[in-house]
């Protein structure tokens, strides 16, 4: 993984309130740990593992997560987060936010900000109808693919 990256990804960690972060890339692992008694973040780097390892590893956590996933989301279409950061809903603190539950949208209208190293991006819908969820709080930081809103 490339330094920048890994700088990038130690600097997100440090400013968000997220305690712990994991990310694979290729057949590299790298995992960055947050720790209150430690004054700067640990960082590991983790090779690939056996092939054989693997699978046994892969089956339990596969059969958990549709358990713990299914029951959180309901029926409509899912806006997904198109990158890592920090969401937000409006455009400034105190400000009204973008998008409300019972709120309808159209295609291109904004819906949330995502800050990502230092820029905000605005969010757009790919769907018309009635916001039903916001599936994410105001200041939580949100991983690529992760659900944000659901549209009825």
């Amino acid at each position: 993984m490339d330094l920048r990256k890994l700088k990038t990804l130690i600097d997100l960690v440090a400013e968000s309130d997220i305690a712990e972060l994991e990310v694979t890339e290729g057949e590299g692992k790298v995992r960055i740990v947050k720790s209150s008694a430690m004054p700067q973040n640990q960082v590991v780097m983790m090779q690939p593992q056996a092939q054989q390892a693997a699978p046994l590893a892969a089956a339990p956590a596969a059969s958990a997560a549709p358990v713990a996933a299914a029951p959180a989301i309901p029926e409509g279409l899912i806006v997904k987060s198109p990158m890592v950061g920090t969401f937000y809903r409006s455009s400034a603190p105190g400000a009204a936010p973008f998008a409300d539950i019972g709120k309808s949208v159209a295609k291109g209208d904004t819906l949330c900000i995502i800050e990502a190293m230092k820029l905000l991006n605005e969010i757009e819908s790919d769907y018309e109808g009635t916001i039903k969820q916001i599936l994410v709080e105001n200041g939580q930081p949100v991983e690529f693919g992760q659900p944000l809103f659901v549209i009825g």
